[in-house]
């Protein structure tokens, strides 16, 4: 593994303010969207995790081959990974980050999850699943 930093801004509507963009220049704009994404993702998980009884640690993972998890969430050494990708579908090539982090952290990993721009929840193998972003503030 590489230690590597990771910046997030802690709002992204400030950010787009600062970079002077509407939301039509930041859709134009999708790699600069995927990295506000991730942020927000970010931001929304950090805040959920706040409600744990048990703390949650947040970090990232990549490696010397640059395979990455955006987030990497440690509880009571237990761990979970989270993707963010800006796109209505998801492949099992979008888990290689995931795949690689579970096989690093050998039996503490409890489950990789790729959030996406889509419409059903979809399992990719054994405690991988591609799920929809808004699901994090979805009613139960």
């Amino acid at each position: 593994m590489i230690k590597t930093p990771k910046l997030h801004l802690g709002d992204t509507g400030l950010c787009c303010a600062l970079l002077g963009l509407d939301a039509d220049g930041l859709w134009q704009d999708r790699a600069l969207f995927g990295q506000l994404l991730e942020t927000f993702l970010y931001q929304e998980l950090k805040r959920q995790a706040g409600w744990q009884e048990d703390p949650i640690g947040f970090s990232h993972y990549r490696d010397k081959d640059k395979a990455e998890a955006d987030m990497v969430l440690e509880s009571r050494g237990r761990i979970a990974g989270v993707e963010v990708k800006a796109a209505s579908t998801v492949s099992a090539a979008d888990f290689r980050g995931l795949r690689r982090l579970r096989d690093a952290v050998e039996g503490r990993f409890d489950a990789g999850v790729v959030l996406y721009d889509g419409e059903a929840a979809v399992p990719f193998g054994k405690n991988l699943h591609a799920v929809p972003a808004s699901t994090l503030w979805a009613g139960r």
